[in-house]
């Protein structure tokens, strides 16, 4: 067994509001005022976004330089998304400055599915909670 991430968060005063760390990293995480927090960071879903785009970006990238070729510059985007029956899922959507070739538009999204936050999400996780 290898831990390939870890994160804690300490509660504020407020409400909703924490602060995450993760290694030498800090981030703020809240709820949007919309239903009482305070709006002073990313809520827990769109970390789960944040996760997987800069997954994408990153691997992207990796194939890119090993394959000796450019993308460009490009952006992703995620967008978590829940309906009545309780079904979820996710929509993200890459956009490229310049026009990829239908092959390399092929490839991009064949690499998408291959990202290791892509894959994990697509499988699951299990989550085992312990108090201490």
């Amino acid at each position: 067994m290898a831990v390939i991430a870890s994160a804690k968060v300490k509660t504020f005063p407020e409400q909703w509001s924490g602060e995450i760390s993760s290694g030498k990293h800090r981030f703020i995480t809240d709820k949007p005022e919309s239903i009482g927090g305070q709006d002073k960071g990313p809520a827990p879903y769109d970390f789960i976004c944040s996760g997987l785009i800069s997954c994408t970006m990153i691997t992207l990238r990796m194939y890119a330089k090993h394959k000796e070729f450019d993308l460009g510059e490009f952006t992703v985007e995620a967008f978590f998304n829940a309906n009545k029956e309780g079904k979820e899922w996710i929509e993200r959507r890459l956009s490229f400055v310049e026009p990829l070739s239908d092959e390399m538009h092929q490839k991009v999204l064949d690499i998408c599915q291959k990202t290791p936050v892509t894959k994990t999400l697509l499988r699951s996780v299990e989550i085992n909670t312990s108090i201490l």
